[in-house]
């Protein structure tokens, strides 16, 4: 199983050839600041199973805490991995797979930092596309 990624702008293309860990939800103050989202969605990915394949030279890093660095996009923005130096695999945020990686969240972590106002689906109306009326 390949799957191919990419950021925003398509600028920055990576492949994985598996998820090495299961998928989990993060609600950490540094991952929604991140993300600019209620969580983010990750998964572990060995580095001998990751590989980028065109745009590394407009990748950008951040140490948002001591020795863990955020890759992003340098012209979209889009945040792609985290890695520390120490670690075996690349932590991997899971929406910016160009395809179903065939696996679904596992579980939650830093659930105690969750916002407070965030509400899951079946709590609130949802559509398919934009909301009926909208112009």
């Amino acid at each position: 199983m390949h799957m191919k990624g990419s950021c925003l702008c398509g600028g920055v293309i990576y492949e994985v050839s598996q998820l090495d860990t299961p998928i989990s939800h993060c609600s950490c103050q540094t991952c929604r600041k991140a993300h600019a989202a209620a969580f983010n969605t990750a998964a572990g990915v060995k580095h001998s199973n990751f590989r980028w394949v065109r745009g590394q030279e407009l990748l950008k890093s951040f140490e948002s805490s001591k020795g863990k660095l955020r890759f992003f996009c340098s012209n979209c923005g889009t945040h792609l991995i985290a890695q520390r130096a120490e670690q075996e695999h690349v932590v991997l945020r899971v929406a910016t797979l160009d395809e179903s990686p065939q696996q679904t969240p596992e579980f939650h972590i830093f659930k105690s930092h969750e916002v407070s106002w965030l509400k899951y689906d079946g709590e609130i109306p949802a559509y398919s596309e934009w909301q009926p009326g909208r112009a």
